[in-house]
């Protein structure tokens, strides 16, 4: 009998192929064994170091030869294989002396692993989500001291739709889309590692659906990314549509870089990017520009902050792909999720609420402003017309302060983030002297709804088409308007969160008064083809519409009943 599945879309496709759950994870380390002769502490711990080296060289490996947002996860995943809390912890546990008496090697690393985890959940928020990362990295080095392949995906000689409890960062980061047509997750939230990488490598999925990892092997299912349903035994009707979709998707493959309503209003689509690599491929998908320029992935993988030539470097190559086009350069959003061993502080209690982002020139000041001259003396080297933005302000105040110190480094264009819903509640002060704001909707969504858009349980409350995140963009275009009025100059607002891939939401966000919506490249086309069906009348009216709704789900349907063209182009 036919069984289906619900949970939060979070890639838009039709598919219908058979289920591969992931393998079983490494089986634990037995604690008690005969230590063999020879073997002590000392040449253990040898082990462990050079296991941990490998493991972390192997994931650099990897991320040096992938781009975009699967090449921050992998790095940041070699840094776990390192932690000295997890090597360190290990090592402690050795002493034949220590509680529990003598240890092999491989259960050292796993009674490490689980205690640092453990830490790691009580800290909450953005650190427990971290806690999945750290176990991973155990069981990478439990088998590399095995002698044995690291845990990840299945191996198959045909297409498959891959179903898990939830991805590990590192197994997410590789996966062959030749080979895996779908994901299908019981955990994870629609921010989740595994959500982002699906988008940013254009596969259907679907995250949070319980159940979903006890379907047997070989099931055959039916997965719609886009309303988030999973059907075991389809029928023909999910087989014609998978085929419909298989052919229309064809005709999304290409944006002509040119995205307009059907009255002629240009609403220009911008790329999200991380390095010169990711630009080349934005550039080639048809962006019309650069909406969110992720300065991360040149801090990560260090133990010191990178020099100013290396910066200059790093952001000319993704400048030198926009000639004469807008980029938006967003400076360091260290903190939370992203630790940086120079500049941010692991041990602080709640990080999604602590010292992140423009916060961090409070407590190790100079870093932002020699990122700022190395921006500046990128900007200097190529055409491109640079825009620069700080993430994480809160008051006009910050906005202020951060708009003097662009303007000291010779950038003349600056604007802030908002993700914090003070930030759009008094917009029009905050704009009074940043030049414009791009919304960060992921933690917008988060902040107004006190809810980790990690989490699979809230993956419901992390919905942008929640009616207080709208209001908050609305107040944020209203307070852009006033701004403008008293300036004199206008106040552009754009968003480079998820939720500008998402075709409905972004004819709602231009109908709020977003000018500029950035999103993975993959997303360009299908919001193009959407956009192009709709005026600027219509995008208002449905704003009203979404606006006046008492939920995100009636907000979504309100949307999507006025817009058929999803439904035949699968979106």
């Amino acid at each position: 009998m036919s069984q289906q599945f619900h949970g939060v879309g979070v890639t838009p496709g039709r598919v219908v192929g058979r289920v591969r759950q992931m393998p079983a994870p490494v089986w634990e380390p037995h604690a008690q064994v005969d230590i063999p002769a020879g073997v002590t502490a000392e040449s253990e711990a040898e082990r462990i170091r050079a296991a941990s080296k490998a493991v972390q060289a192997e994931l650099k490996a990897r991320a040096a030869a992938t781009a975009g947002d699967a090449r921050g996860v992998l790095e940041a995943t070699a840094l776990m294989a390192a932690d000295p809390m997890l090597v360190k912890g290990a090592v402690k546990l050795l002493d034949p002396a220590g509680d529990g008496g003598p240890r092999t090697a491989e259960r050292a690393v796993w009674e490490s692993g689980a205690a640092v985890a453990e830490r790691l959940r009580g800290l909450g928020g953005y650190m427990a989500e971290r806690a999945a990362d750290v176990l991973d990295v155990r069981s990478r080095i439990v088998a590399e001291l095995r002698g044995l392949p690291a845990p990840g995906i299945p191996v198959s000689d045909t297409p498959f739709i891959l179903a898990a409890e939830d991805l590990a960062p590192a197994d997410t980061a590789t996966l062959d889309p030749a080979r895996v047509i779908a994901l299908i997750t019981s955990g994870g939230g629609p921010q989740s590692h595994t959500a982002i990488l699906a988008r940013a490598l254009g596969l259907p999925a679907v995250v949070a659906a319980e159940g979903v990892d006890r379907i047997e092997d070989g099931t055959e299912v039916y997965v719609d990314g886009a309303a988030g349903r999973v059907t075991t035994e389809p029928g023909p009707a999910e087989a014609d549509a998978a085929r419909a979709w298989a052919t229309q998707s064809a005709t999304l493959a290409q944006f002509a870089g040119d995205s307009r309503l059907a009255d002629g209003h240009p609403v220009p689509l911008l790329a999200n990017v991380g390095t010169g690599k990711d630009a080349a491929a934005a550039a080639a998908a048809g962006a019309e520009g650069v909406g969110l320029l992720r300065t991360e992935f040149c801090f990560l993988d260090r133990d010191t902050e990178p020099t100013i030539a290396e910066q200059v470097e790093a952001y000319g190559a993704v400048f030198a792909q926009f000639p004469h086009k807008k980029v938006v350069i967003r400076t360091l959003d260290a903190g939370a999720d992203k630790p940086l061993p120079f500049l941010t502080n692991a041990d602080e209690p709640n990080p999604a609420l602590g010292v992140r982002g423009y916060r961090t020139d409070r407590t190790t000041p100079g870093v932002l402003a020699r990122q700022l001259e190395a921006i500046a003396a990128a900007e200097a080297e190529h055409d491109a017309d640079v825009w620069v933005m700080a993430p994480m302000i809160a008051t006009a105040e910050e906005a202020a302060a951060f708009t003097e110190m662009a303007r000291d480094a010779g950038l003349k264009t600056a604007g802030v983030m908002v993700e914090v819903p003070s930030a759009a509640l008094t917009a029009s002060h905050v704009l009074a002297h940043a030049d414009f704001a791009s919304l960060g909707t992921n933690d917008l969504t988060q902040y107004a709804m006190a809810a980790d858009r990690m989490l699979g349980p809230l993956a419901a409350l992390n919905d942008p088409w929640q009616p207080a995140v709208l209001k908050l963009i609305k107040a944020t275009c209203d307070g852009a308007d006033e701004a403008a009025l008293a300036t004199g100059t206008a106040k552009p607002v754009g968003v480079c969160g998820e939720a500008a891939a998402d075709p409905a939401l972004a004819v709602v966000l231009v109908g709020l008064g977003v000018t500029t919506l950035s999103m993975s490249p993959r997303a360009l086309a299908g919001v193009a083809a959407v956009l192009a069906t709709v005026t600027v009348a219509d995008a208002q009216r449905l704003a009203a519409q979404a606006l006046a709704a008492p939920s995100a789900q009636a907000a979504r349907d309100t949307a999507r009943a006025h817009l058929p063209i999803l439904d035949k182009l699968g979106l």
